[in-house]
């Protein structure tokens, strides 16, 4: 250590500057990096050293800021994101490579990720795929699949992005830049330096009586500013997301449901809770259920919920029964998956401030103002005074639209009149926020003689945890899906949600329909197995047409693609049973095989409203600025949002000002979630910019056809070669205004769950090429092709992305992950897919057009994942033999089947 420096104090140089900065050499480099010296574009997602979010480079090599101890860069050099980009010609290059290839989707692992590949171009090796995913092998990311990360090293060049376009174009993110540059923040980003921090006490059992001791004097011994418990909660000491099914408490009451549950929060300075002796709790441990199996006659988690309960759902069309009875051919099984962690690389991280009479929170969310509606309700409050100001958020996939760190620190922060701040640590997140739902499904499919689909019997139980969350949703969403994109006149799908002492699922990436495709998918290539049919081929002659009847009775007369996903694939499929055939006539310990699944799923909520609205104005000074609440989490609605908007009005889209999401200056967009912001909201920004041109047009006077210029202090109007610039309304506010609002038309469910459960549907095809060692049980992926019908491709790179990205967590979903609670609680005995698990994806989007979506897009969000996971066990299947019944599809349950089955 340098003599020169204070006591307590470590020196180095950042980014270039020369600092000194007060800190036990012991701590994290990372946390003396964010908190010390203001370097918020270190991100912390894991502390162990598994996502590599915090990677910095010391003396020119990509460490882990997270397990560095700050006292070995004493008298070093540190760079980070946001100084390589500022200072170095390579690092500037990497990010416009990374905006043109859109790299960075939600963009918290982008710093780690640009990090490293600066130390690899820097070191001027021969790049090509293997080497640049070696160098990057140790930043893990879950929301692009990677492609177009290595195809952004490989490019880093002086070509710029594509900035202007409205629908169709291919531009960049309008909010990437901050997040290849560094200067992006996140939910823990935006805490204020003198805030206080919550800690929460949590169950350490699966279901447990407590009793907590002298809280004050604990209180006044430790010197913790507050204790908070059920009885600090002003208004209801209860959230959740569906009328009916608000039953999860901000702190148990008496007894704990679930391991992680909140019983109390304390609050003080942060290395004041670092130091805190044990809380004074006694706990009585109690038995627990943890699955389904006998749940129904454990004691009750919620009262008037009998035999454990909470919903079922339920679809019915034609003469199930009989017909399956009459079938040629039938196909049954049973399947099942577990656990599902959403695994974003940020943590859930919240701050708030009261301001007068009113509360204003920061945070990570998919949905600011069901947040908003949620914490005026435990606060006592009305929802006008409860402000939420989201942050970027790290990822989210569906778990970030329920509250997790929110009322502890709105709750906080309104009894002390304090800026409060809370930041889960991996383990707090993985332990306590929702999961995918398990899932256990018997199915079975009937066909004639010819192949064509008679009839279909599903019966799904799900997991739902010890409180509701999206579990309804789930349940009900399945039936209507569980046939598949497929014709099938005789149909009954039953669904239960079951109450277990496990943490609860919520929303994940398609509300459960990933989970019955397990199932519906490889029975369809049993019976195509069954009768001698090509697999893709009885798609083909079953798949869903327009003004054929779903199994909900709903008729689509434009906008059902599935077919031509299909058709799109056929080249693909056909050379890649040849090359798998070839392969497997020579080789035997390896085994070639190539797999296929179909998939579709309705954008937005399930028969019920389901409104978006988008407000924009012009100012006095011609400035148009689009108000727009659809939280971006890195599918890109500010950008779909605003091209679809730009093309609207007719102006560039460089030219309109965007102000994000806040509950007190954008209206409601609705929740990011259900494949919903590009259809619904995206047609409220078409509404509002056909409004605000019909009023721009109308002070002219001048016809549709003429051209919208923005210039200096004004808007100038073209027609017939003459210009006219028109005078705008002096104002404090907007010269013009439009407030526009789109809700899409669908009609309830009857008793037996015929009727229009949603205006859209999106279709996909999956093809994925692979190779099993049959002596391992492991799995190496070669190849995925995807066919997606989006309807318009709105900005076709960013279609890409989502289908790459929801390819990954299939692929995650097929053959590593699942959540065991009070094991998995962490990122390397949680495994999710890295850079070297995604292979190749080829995308193929086809444009249906629809009569609902803006300019004929449909959502797309959900579908990338459904038929990937069933794609991956029909090609396991294929090359081994084997098929595995229940997910994940480890190397030691494939090795098993292909032992049991005698096939080594």
């Amino acid at each position: 250590m340098s003599l020169d420096e204070p006591q307590g104090h470590i020196g180095f140089t950042l980014n270039g500057d020369q600092v000194s900065v007060p800190a036990p050499s012991t701590a994290r480099l990372s946390e003396v990096l964010r908190e010390a010296a203001g370097a918020t574009d270190v991100k912390v997602g894991c502390n162990a050293g598994d996502c590599g979010a915090c990677t910095v480079l010391v003396d020119g090599a990509p460490v882990c800021a997270c397990v560095t101890a700050a006292g070995q860069v004493q008298g070093r050099t540190v760079e980070t994101q946001s100084g390589l980009v500022a200072g170095d010609e390579i690092a500037k290059r990497l990010a416009r490579s990374f905006q043109r290839h859109q790299a960075a989707q939600c963009g918290i692992c982008t710093p780690g990720m640009m990090v490293a590949a600066v130390a690899l171009l820097r070191s001027g090796a021969a790049l090509d795929e293997a080497r640049v995913a070696d160098a990057l092998g140790g930043v893990l990311c879950r929301c692009t699949g990677y492609r177009k990360i290595i195809a952004a090293v490989l490019d880093a060049s002086e070509a710029e992005p594509v900035t202007e376009g409205g629908v169709g174009a291919r531009i960049e993110r309008l909010d990437g830049w901050p997040k290849v540059s560094g200067t992006e923040r996140f939910g823990d980003d935006v805490a204020p330096s003198d805030a206080l921090t919550v800690a929460v006490i949590r169950s350490p059992f699966h279901r447990a009586g407590f009793v907590f001791g002298d809280l004050d004097a604990y209180r006044k011994d430790t010197g913790l500013d507050l204790i908070l418990t059920a009885r600090d909660v002003p208004g209801d000491n209860l959230f959740g997301v569906i009328p009916g099914f608000i039953d999860q408490p901000v702190f148990a009451v008496d007894e704990a449901r679930h391991k992680g549950e909140a019983v109390a929060a304390v609050v003080g300075p942060a290395a004041l809770l670092a130091e805190l002796p044990p809380f004074p709790v006694t706990w009585e441990e109690r038995p627990a259920t943890l699955t389904p199996e006998g749940a129904g006659q454990a004691d009750l988690l919620h009262t008037t919920r009998a035999g454990n309960v909470m919903c079922r759902g339920y679809v019915a069309r034609g003469d199930a029964a009989g017909a399956m009875a009459k079938a040629a051919h039938r196909v049954s099984g049973d399947f099942s998956t577990g656990f599902i962690e959403h695994g974003y690389i940020e943590p859930e991280a919240a701050s708030a401030r009261r301001v007068g009479d009113r509360i204003e929170v920061s945070c990570c969310t998919q949905a600011p103002f069901m947040n908003r509606d949620g914490l005026a309700g435990i606060l006592g409050l009305k929802p006008e005074d409860v402000r939420i100001i989201p942050t970027a958020t790290g990822g989210g996939f569906g778990s970030k639209l329920d509250l997790s760190a929110q009322p502890f620190v709105a709750l906080a922060a309104w009894s002390l009149n304090r800026p409060v701040r809370m930041a889960y640590t991996r383990t707090e997140s993985i332990a306590t926020t929702t999961k995918r739902h398990p899932s256990a499904v018997h199915m079975e499919i009937g066909a004639d003689a010819t192949g064509r689909i008679v009839a279909a019997q599903f019966d799904g139980v799900f997991n739902t945890g010890a409180y509701s969350s999206w579990g309804p949703t789930v349940a009900n969403r399945v039936p209507i899906h569980a046939s598949g994109p497929y014709l099938t006149p005789n149909y009954e799908a039953k669904s239960v949600g079951i109450h277990t002492n496990t943490v609860s699922c919520g929303a994940f990436r398609g509300f459960g329909v990933p989970q019955s495709a397990v199932a519906q998918e490889q029975l369809y290539d049993m019976l195509a197995d069954r009768l001698g049919i090509d697999r893709l081929e009885l798609r083909r002659i079953n798949a869903l047409k327009n003004g054929a009847p779903t199994v909900t009775g709903q008729v689509f007369e434009t906008g059902m693609g599935i077919d031509a996903c299909f058709d799109a694939l056929k080249p693909a499929w056909d050379r890649a049973l040849a090359e798998a055939a070839a392969h497997n006539a020579t080789v035997s310990t390896t085994r070639r095989g190539v797999g296929v699944a179909g998939g579709w799923y309705g954008c937005g909520n399930t028969s019920m409203s389901n409104p978006s609205t988008i407000r924009a104005g012009v100012t006095p000074a011609g400035e148009i600025v689009l108000h727009q609440g659809a939280v971006d989490i890195g599918q890109g609605s500010n950008t779909v949002i605003s091209q679809i908007f730009a093309t609207a009005l007719g102006v560039p889209v460089g030219q309109i000002t965007l102000v994000g999401a806040d509950t007190d200056v954008t209206p409601d967009a609705g929740k990011t979630s259900a494949s919903r912001q590009t259809f619904i909201t995206g047609n409220a920004a078409r509404l509002a910019g056909e409004a605000l041109r019909a009023q721009i047009l109308r002070l002219g006077n001048v016809g549709d056809g003429a051209s919208i210029l923005l210039g200096a202090g004004g808007i100038d109007l073209v027609e017939d070669g003459m210009t006219r610039r028109i005078a705008l309304p002096e104002s404090d506010g907007y010269a013009l205004e439009v407030l526009e609002t789109y809700d899409p038309p669908t009609l309830p469910l009857d008793a037996n769950g015929q009727g229009a459960p949603y205006a859209v549907f999106g279709t996909t095809a999956q093809m994925v090429e692979l190779e099993v060692d049959m002596e391992l049980g492991t799995v190496r992926l070669l190849k995925f092709t995807a066919a997606h019908d989006v309807g318009r491709a709105i900005n076709p790179l960013l279609v890409e992305g989502q289908i790459e990205g929801g390819i990954a967590q299939g692929i995650g979903l097929a053959l590593m992950e699942e959540f065991i609670p009070g094991r998995t609680e962490n990122l390397h005995d949680y495994l999710i897919p890295t850079i070297g698990d995604v292979p190749e994806i080829a995308s193929i989007i086809l444009e249906s057009g629809d009569q609902h979506g803006p300019y004929g897009a449909k959502g797309l969000g959900e579908h990338c994942l459904i038929p990937t996971a069933p794609a991956v066990l029909n090609a396991i299947a294929h090359a081994s033999g084997v098929r595995i019944h229940h997910l994940p599809a480890t190397p030691d349950k494939l090795r098993a089947a292909i032992l049991a089955k005698g096939l080594e």
